[in-house]
C-alpha cells in the first residue's frame, strides 16, 4: 500500500480543512495510506516535506495564500512553489501542488469547497494518484 503524507498549511483554517477532507477522501476511497503533518502556513511545507521524503511515496502540499497589499504574496508563491517542485525533481516523487493562491477569500473558499470540482485538495490527490499508477510501460 502506498503511503502519502498530506502536509498542511493552517494559517487559514476553515480553507485548510476543506482541502484536507477533500483530498483525504478520495486517497482513502483509493486504498492510500495516510497521514497528515500541520504546519503553521505554505513556506514552511517544503522543510515539513523534506524531512519526511523517504518516509513516504507521494505528497500533498494543501494550504491557502491570499493576496494582500505588499509584495509578500508574490514572494512566498514563488518561493514555496519552486522549493516544493525542486523536492520533487530531486527525489522522483511526486508532490500534489494544491496550495490556493487567490486575491480575496472569496476565492480561496470556492476553491475549497469539497462541493467544487475545482478543489485544490481534490485535485492535487487525482494528480498524485495518477503519477503513482502510471509507471513506464513496456512497448
Amino acid at each position: 500500500m502506498k503511503k502519502i503524507l498530506i502536509v498542511n498549511a493552517s494559517y487559514y483554517k476553515d480553507i485548510a480543512n476543506e482541502l484536507v477532507k477533500s483530498s483525504s477522501m478520495i486517497l482513502k476511497r483509493n486504498k492510500y495510506k495516510i497521514s497528515i503533518l500541520t504546519v503553521p502556513g505554505v513556506f514552511e511545507i517544503p522543510v515539513a516535506i523534506k524531512k519526511n521524503i523517504k518516509k513516504f511515496d507521494a505528497f500533498l502540499a494543501l494550504g491557502c495564500v491570499i493576496k494582500g497589499k505588499t509584495p509578500h504574496f508574490d514572494l512566498i508563491c514563488k518561493s514555496s512553489f519552486e522549493a516544493i517542485m525542486n523536492l520533487s525533481i530531486s527525489s522522483s516523487k511526486p508532490i500534489g501542488n494544491g496550495v490556493i493562491t487567490a486575491f480575496n477569500k472569496k476565492q480561496a473558499i470556492d476553491r475549497s469547497r469539497r462541493t467544487n470540482s475545482k478543489n485544490k485538495g481534490l485535485e492535487a490527490a487525482k494528480a498524485v494518484m495518477s503519477i503513482l499508477k502510471n509507471g513506464p510501460k513496456k512497448i
